[in-house]
């Protein structure tokens, strides 16, 4: 006999109120000062940037855009493009709503999580995304897997998803891996071992094509996946 359970839609709205509960938390006051500190250990975010293809009318989404940094830069760089974000925090979202503001540029934000939004409902879209990128917030996402999933639903056949985050460090020094790997962790950030594999294995089944790119001996990678 097969069992079957029917899960309590209440309590899928629990855990989710529970996650932007944490992340407001977390960020209330880190806003005020998160890029300025970010700038020095967040590595590859603006080569991302130059190197997404991105061409005019594109609709590109970042998935946990926290203050707006890397929307206004690409918004800079690609002025053609469509650009949305999300987060699960309402208070970075505060933050980048003032600096899109001063920037001039017209971005569309949305306080969501990674694995529980969509084209349509959330942002009011006929078609899904033609970008979906992650830049160094897969790494804070425990279900990174259900987000992944998510992001592809939410991404057009052709479309390309992009990731930049820190890596394993295996080409740095032992001490330097242990000390950043456990301050990290105090931010309930970490490398996930079955990260690659996945994206590996998702291409291998024939989902779409796969790249991985190290940066500065293994600190930190850009990955994307070309969606078939």
């Amino acid at each position: 006999m097969i069992e079957t359970s029917i899960q309590d839609p209440s309590a899928e709205i629990q855990n989710d109120a529970g996650a932007f509960a944490t992340m407001d938390q977390m960020y209330r006051f880190q806003r005020y000062f998160y890029d300025v500190t970010r700038k020095y250990y967040l590595l590859g975010r603006d080569r991302l940037i130059d190197e997404m293809e991105i061409y005019a009318g594109d609709r590109v989404l970042e998935i946990g855009c926290g203050t707006g940094r890397n929307l206004i830069l690409l918004g800079r760089k690609r002025p053609e493009a469509k650009l949305y974000g999300l987060d699960a925090s309402s208070e970075m979202l505060v933050t980048a709503k003032e600096k899109i503001a001063k920037s001039g540029q017209q971005i569309e934000l949305r306080t969501a999580l990674a694995d529980n939004f969509a084209f349509n409902s959330t942002f009011g879209l006929e078609e899904p995304f033609d970008a979906v990128f992650f830049s160094y917030s897969i790494s804070m996402i425990a279900t990174w897997r259900e987000s992944i999933e998510n992001a592809l639903k939410n991404l057009k056949p052709g479309g390309t998803l992009y990731i930049v985050d820190f890596y394993d460090q295996k080409d740095l020094p032992r001490w330097f891996q242990k000390v950043l790997q456990s301050w990290l962790r105090k931010f309930h950030v970490q490398f996930w071992h079955d990260l690659i594999p996945h994206f590996q294995f998702l291409a291998t089944v024939g989902l779409g094509s796969f790249s991985l790119g190290p940066l500065y001996r293994r600190y930190s990678f850009i990955a994307s996946f070309k969606k078939l």
